[in-house]
C-alpha cells in the first residue's frame, strides 16, 4: 500500500505532533509516522509565552491550563563552594509588563492534547509505526514503513529525535558529544508555597532546577555526574526527599518525593545544516543541549513555526532546494545563539578555571544590578530578537 502526501512527518513527540497538526491545518496533505505518543512521560516542560501563543492558535491552550503552573518569577542562585560566587539574580515577568513568562505543563498532558487533535484531523494520515528506510531523489522522498507501507511526499520533516534516521538519510552531518552529565527528573510535594517561582541553583556539576507545578508541588531537574544520578535514583523516597530538601536549603519546607523518578544522559549536538535533500530538521533532530533556561522545546516550537511559514511560502514544492535553503537561513541564527549560550553556561559551571568563573560571576552580577539589561535579557529569553527590537523601537 502506498500513501500519497505532500509532507511526511517522522516522529510523534511534541514537535512531531505539532508539525503534523499545523501543516495539516495549513492545507497540506500530511502523513505522520511514529509509535503511539508516550503518555507515560513524567517530565514537565516550561513553555514561554510565544510558544503558548502558538498552542493557542492550534486551539489547545485552554485544555492545558488546568494542570499548568504559571512562571512569574525566575531565579538563578549560585550554590557552588568556589571562591568566586555570583549573587542571586531574580527575573520578574512584571518588569517587562507580563503577567508571567510562561506555563509549566506536564508532558503527558501536552502529548495527550496534541495526540487527540492529530487523531481528529482529516488532513493527517496516521501510521503508528516507524520509518525503516528512506529513498530520496531530486523531486520526491519516499518513506518505507516498518509495517510494509510506503509514503511518497515532497518534503520530510525529521522530528525523529537526536539519532534521527531521516537526518542521516539526508546526508546531514552532526557535531555531537556527551556533556559528562545526567539529569535526574522527578516531582515532589512541599510544605511551603512556591509562589509561582522557578529557581535554578548552579552547582559544580550542573544546575539543580525547581519548576512550579499546580498546588504545592514542583518538578525537579537535577543535573549531576552520571554516577551520582544513579546513586540518587536508587535511594528510597524518604532518603531522596531529605537530600532534595537539604540541597535546596529547605526553602520550600518539608519535601516528599513522588514516585516515577527518571534519569536521562545528557549530550549536545548541532547539525551542519538544518535542511537538505528534501529533509527539514526540527526539535532534537536539529539541536540538543543541556536543560538550562527552559530553551529546548521552546526552540523546537520555533522550528515548527518557521517550517510552517516556509512551507506556505513554497506551497507548490515545500521540499524544494529554495524552500530548504530559506528554512536553514531562518533557523540558523536562533539555534546557534541559543545552543551556544546554554553550552557556554553549562561549561562555565563545570570549569575550575578562575578566569571562567570570573566571567560568569561578572555577567550575572551585571544582570542583577542593571534593570535595563535584565529586561533585555528577559525579552530575548522569550523570543530571539524581541529584546533588541524593543531597544531600537525606543
Amino acid at each position: 500500500m502506498k500513501i500519497e502526501a505532500d509532507i511526511v512527518v517522522a516522529g510523534t513527540g511534541p514537535v512531531g505532533l505539532m508539525s503534523a497538526l499545523s501543516l495539516g491545518r495549513a492545507g497540506f496533505r500530511v502523513a505522520l509516522a511514529g509509535p503511539p505518543a508516550n503518555l507515560a512521560d513524567r517530565r514537565t516542560t516550561a513553555l514561554m509565552k510565544p510558544s503558548l501563543d502558538f498552542l493557542d492558535e492550534l486551539g489547545l491552550l485552554d485544555a492545558l491550563r488546568t494542570d499548568a503552573a504559571p512562571l512569574k518569577v525566575m531565579r538563578i542562585a549560585d550554590a557552588t563552594q568556589r571562591l568566586l560566587r555570583s549573587p542571586v539574580v531574580t527575573f520578574r515577568a512584571s518588569e517587562i509588563g507580563e503577567d508571567y513568562f510562561g506555563l509549566n505543563i506536564p508532558n503527558r498532558r501536552l502529548l495527550a492534547a496534541l495526540d487527540e487533535a492529530v487523531s481528529a484531523s482529516k488532513s493527517v494520515e496516521r501510521a503508528e509505526t516507524t520509518v525503516s528506510h528512506w529513498n530520496i531523489d531530486a523531486d520526491s522522498i519516499e518513506a518505507e514503513l516498518a509495517d510494509g507501507r510506503t509514503v511518497s511526499a515532497r518534503l520530510a520533516v525529521a522530528a525523529d529525535g537526536r539519532m534521527s534516521p531521516a537526518r542521516e538519510a539526508a546526508g546531514i552531518t552532526v557535531s555531537a558529544g556527551s556533556t559528562g552529565q545526567s539529569a535526574l527528573v522527578l516531582d515532589f510535594a512541599h510544605a511551603r508555597p512556591h509562589n509561582d517561582t522557578s529557581t535554578e541553583f548552579h552547582t559544580e556539576d550542573g544546575p539543580f532546577t525547581l519548576v512550579p507545578l499546580s498546588g504545592q508541588r514542583s518538578s525537579l531537574v537535577w543535573v549531576t555526574r552520571p554516577h551520582r544520578a544513579e546513586e540518587l535514583v536508587r535511594l528510597s523516597d524518604d532518603e531522596l526527599s531529605l537530600i532534595v530538601e537539604e540541597r535546596m536549603q529547605s526553602m520550600l519546607g518539608r519535601v516528599i518525593v513522588e514516585p516515577g523518578r527518571q534519569v536521562f544522559p545528557l549530550s549536545s549536538a548541532l547539525p551542519r545544516r538544518f535542511a537538505a535533500n528534501r529533509v527539514a530538521l526540527v526539535g532534537e533532530a536539529a539541536h540538543i543541549f543541556p536543560p538550562i533556561g527552559a530553551q529546548g522545546l521552546n526552540l523546537g516550537i520555533r522550528d515548527v513555526e518557521s517550517l510552517l511559514d516556509t512551507a506556505m511560502r513554497h506551497s507548490d514544492d515545500p521540499g524544494s532546494p529554495a524552500a530548504l535553503s530559506a528554512y536553514d537561513r531562518r533557523r540558523r541564527p536562533d539555534i546557534l545563539a541559543r545552543s551556544s549560550a546554554v553550552n557556554m553556561l553549562n561549561r562555565s559551571l563545570l570549569s575550575d578555571m578562575l578566569p571562567v568563573q570570573l566571567m560568569r560571576t561578572a555577567g550575572l552580577s551585571l544582570l542583577g544590578a542593571a534593570p535595563p539589561l535584565r529586561a533585555l535579557f528577559m525579552r530575548e529569553g522569550l523570543r530571539t530578537g524581541s529584546g533588541f527590537g524593543s531597544v531600537f523601537r525606543v
